[in-house]
């Protein structure tokens, strides 16, 4: 999919779509202390990355607190992680005030290489567009959805039945 829709009008995506069942690509991004961290360093895990455009907005914040909630019915080798190109401090600033402990945040906005490498980068915004990925323990990406119009929240219960798969 090469484009996706904000309430309507349509955005155009950057960067290549993975395919499933093929390795999933590498990226780094920044934690919210500035230390650069590549999906290389969760090998063996299964790692849900949760692709929001702003996590100071409605939808995005519902998501990863859902996320966040259902990681406590998830196992031990989950790793969610919920990457944007919000600022690592404005991450920060948010997990605090939203409680969330289970999800990591990430920020995509030095590169965008999450964002290009995962074909989700919105050219006409610099934000990334609403999308799940489940990578498997092997390295390979399990699933993938891309939710076409940015305002809506993606499909929870394929997502977590991914994971339940895989776990």
């Amino acid at each position: 999919m090469n484009t996706v829709t904000m309430e309507g009008a349509p955005l155009h995506l950057e960067g290549q779509f993975p395919e499933v069942g093929k390795k999933a690509p590498d990226f780094t991004a920044l934690t919210n202390d500035l230390e650069p961290r590549k999906l290389g360093d969760y090998a063996g895990r299964i790692v849900v990355l949760l692709s929001v455009p702003s996590l100071d907005t409605p939808v995005c914040d519902m998501e990863v607190r859902r996320f966040n909630t259902e990681a406590a019915h998830l196992s031990d080798k989950v790793s969610i992680i919920a990457l944007s190109c919000d600022l690592p401090f404005a991450q920060a600033r948010w997990c605090g005030a939203a409680g969330v402990k289970a999800v990591e945040t990430l920020s995509d906005h030095m590169g965008t290489e999450f964002g290009l490498n995962y074909g989700v980068l919105i050219k006409e915004l610099r934000l990334l567009a609403r999308a799940v990925f489940v990578v498997a323990p092997d390295g390979t990406l399990a699933y993938s959805e891309i939710v076409p119009e940015v305002t809506s929240e993606p499909d929870y219960k394929a997502a977590l039945a991914a994971v339940a798969k895989l776990a």
